[in-house]
C-alpha cells in the first residue's frame, strides 16, 4: 500500500520557521517528481513547491520564492520543505504529492497525503 506520511507542521508566529517532512513507502518512487501543495479555508488547492527525481530541477510558487526551500533524500524516499519567513497567508493543510514527472506534477499528482495543519499567527 502506497503511503505518503507528512508531518512536521504546526503553529508558528508570523516571521518564524517550519520544516515539513513526507516519507513515501509502499513502492518504489525512483523517478518521480515530488512535491507540495496547500488549501486555506475556502480557497482552491495551489501547488507551493515541486523537485524532480534528480533534485536539481525545483518548482516554486511566486507566493514563496525566496523563503520555502524543496529538497529531498531519495534513500530514505523522503522530500522537505524549508518554511522560513511565514506569513499568516501561509496559514493552510499542506499536502504532499509524488507524480510521474515533474511536467504532470499538479492536481492530478498519482499519490498523496492526508496533510498537515500549519497555522501561522499575526
Amino acid at each position: 500500500q502506497v503511503q505518503l506520511v507528512e508531518s512536521g507542521g504546526g503553529l508558528v508566529q508570523a516571521g518564524g520557521s517550519l520544516r515539513l517532512s513526507c516519507a513515501a513507502s509502499g513502492r518504489t518512487f525512483s523517478g518521480y517528481a515530488m512535491g507540495w501543495f496547500r488549501q486555506a479555508p475556502g480557497k482552491e488547492r495551489e501547488s507551493v513547491a515541486a523537485i524532480a527525481w534528480s533534485g536539481v530541477i525545483t518548482y516554486y510558487a511566486d507566493s514563496v520564492k525566496g523563503r520555502f526551500t524543496i529538497s529531498r533524500d531519495n534513500a530514505k524516499n523522503t522530500v522537505y520543505l524549508q518554511m522560513n519567513r511565514l506569513k499568516p497567508e501561509d496559514t493552510a493543510v499542506y499536502y504532499c504529492a509524488a507524480s510521474q514527472s515533474l511536467a504532470t506534477f499538479g492536481p492530478g499528482a498519482d499519490y498523496w497525503g492526508q496533510g498537515t495543519q500549519v497555522t501561522v499567527s499575526s
